[in-house]
This record gives C-alpha cells, structure tokens and sequence, in this order.
C-alpha cells in the first residue's frame, strides 16, 4: 500500500501535454498577441503621461521635474520597475467617477541605488495636484511594506 503522501505527490506529478498545434493562434479566440501588447504599450505610454502633456510643461515652467523624472534622476539608469501603472480612484464626489487618470497621482516601484535595491514612491502633481486618494494612499502603504 502507498503512503498518502506519495498518493498526493503522484497525482500532483500527472497532467496532460497538449501539442503544440493545439495552441496555435487558430484555437484562441480573440486577437494575436503582437496587437495586446501594442495596445498594452499604448496604454502604458498614456498613463507615462500623468495629467497630460499641459501639465508637465507647467511643472517644467516652473523648473520642477515630474514623478517619474525625479525617480530617473535618484535610481540607476533603466532599474525602474513600476508597481500598480494602472490604478485609478474610486471616488464618486464631486464628479470624480468622470475623471480617471491611470496612477492615481503616484509613481510607486523600486529599483536600484549603486546597486542595491530600493523602494520608491514619487507624488505625480500633475494628476490632481499630487492629491490623496484611498487607491494613492494604498499604493504608497504597498511599497513601505515591501
């Protein structure tokens, strides 16, 4: 008689191998993969944008960096890796369900400092001024339990 546990490792250990004509793009619906990740990039590149061309050229008139700027400027070039590119407010006041902006107003993620690895938030004020959201607030308590 088997012992449970090597029933349960057995069972884990069986799985079934499909050929690799089976996952070829005519048996998955919806599009190719290279028009996702376009879209994908195109939607990343948008959210890069904060509050939108407009107000990053007045942060610059007023000889401030944006968000992502200033993390370029502290981390070792290209060690950036963002965190929650995507997350936008809940609120529902005063219109807010009418304006949604990816990031919510933080930068968060981490990267590297001479090589060693930090974390890193950077208030966007050119999304509502850099104000404070539950989402804003969430993303900033993510990085300092990291």
């Amino acid at each position: 008689m088997h012992s449970p546990q090597a029933v349960r490792y057995s069972r884990a250990a069986s799985c079934t191998i499909m050929p690799a004509s089976f996952i070829s793009q005519r048996n998955i619906p919806g599009p190719p993969m290279k028009d996702i990740v376009a879209a994908l990039e195109k939607k990343r590149e948008s959210a890069r944008q904060g509050g939108g061309q407009k107000r990053i050229d007045a942060q610059h008139a007023k000889g401030k960096l944006t968000a992502r700027e200033r993390i370029a400027l502290l981390l070792d070039e290209g060690s950036f890796e963002e965190w929650d590119m995507f997350v936008e407010h809940r609120s529902h006041d005063f219109g807010m369900e009418n304006q949604r902006i990816p990031g919510d107003g933080v930068v968060t993620g981490w990267g590297t400092i001479n090589g060693r690895v930090i974390y890193v938030f950077s208030k966007d004020f050119t999304v509502f001024g850099g104000s404070l959201s539950r989402a804003h607030a969430e993303k900033i308590v993510k990085v300092q339990q990291a």
